[in-house]
C-alpha cells in the first residue's frame, strides 16, 4: 500500500489565526522547536552537514540580541533549503532541513513560522509507517498548537 502525500498546501486555520496573535519572538522559539523535534531524521542521515543546524543557531542568536542582519538570516535559510534540495527524493531528512530553514526566516516575517510547523508535520509522516502517518502527523500538529498556547500565557 503506498502512502498518501502529505501536502504542505494544507492550511489549518485555527493554528493559522494563533499565529497570527503571537508576538515575533515568541514565534521564533516556537518555531525552533518544532524544527527541533524533527531535525534528528536529518542529522541522523547527514551528520557533518550544520546547515539546518546553524540556521536554528542563527534564530536563537536573533532571539537572544535582536541583532538583525537580513544577510545573515537569508544566508543560513537558503543554506538549510539547500540541504534540503541536496538530500534528493521527498523524505524525513528533507523535510526536516526545510523547517530549519523556514524557521531562521521568522526572524525576518513572523508568518514563516508555520512553515516549521507544516514541514515537522511532513517529517513525521514521512518518517511513519503508512497506517500511521496521519495519526502521527496530527498529534504532531496537536503538539504544536497547544506548545504555542502555553508559550504565550507563560509571557503574558
Amino acid at each position: 500500500m503506498n502512502k498518501p502525500r502529505f501536502s504542505i498546501t494544507h492550511k489549518d486555520p485555527q493554528l493559522l489565526k494563533l499565529i497570527s496573535e503571537t508576538e515575533q519572538k515568541i514565534l521564533a522559539i516556537w518555531a525552533i522547536e518544532c524544527a527541533e523535534r524533527v531535525l534528528p531524521y536529518f542529522e541522523n542521515m547527514f551528520p557533518q552537514d550544520k546547515r539546518p543546524r546553524n540556521a536554528l543557531e542563527t534564530l536563537q542568536t536573533w532571539i537572544e540580541t535582536g541583532e538583525f542582519k537580513m544577510s545573515v538570516i537569508r544566508k543560513a535559510s537558503l543554506d538549510s533549503h539547500r540541504a534540503a534540495r541536496e538530500v534528493g527524493d521527498d523524505n524525513p531528512a528533507r523535510s526536516a532541513a526545510r523547517a530549519a530553514g523556514q524557521a531562521v526566516a521568522t526572524a525576518h516575517v513572523p508568518r514563516h513560522a508555520y512553515g516549521p510547523a507544516i514541514y515537522a508535520q511532513q517529517a513525521i509522516f514521512r518518517a511513519s509507517p503508512p497506517e500511521e502517518a496521519e495519526k502521527r502527523a496530527s498529534k504532531e500538529r496537536d503538539w504544536q498548537y497547544n506548545r504555542l498556547v502555553k508559550l504565550r500565557s507563560r509571557i503574558n
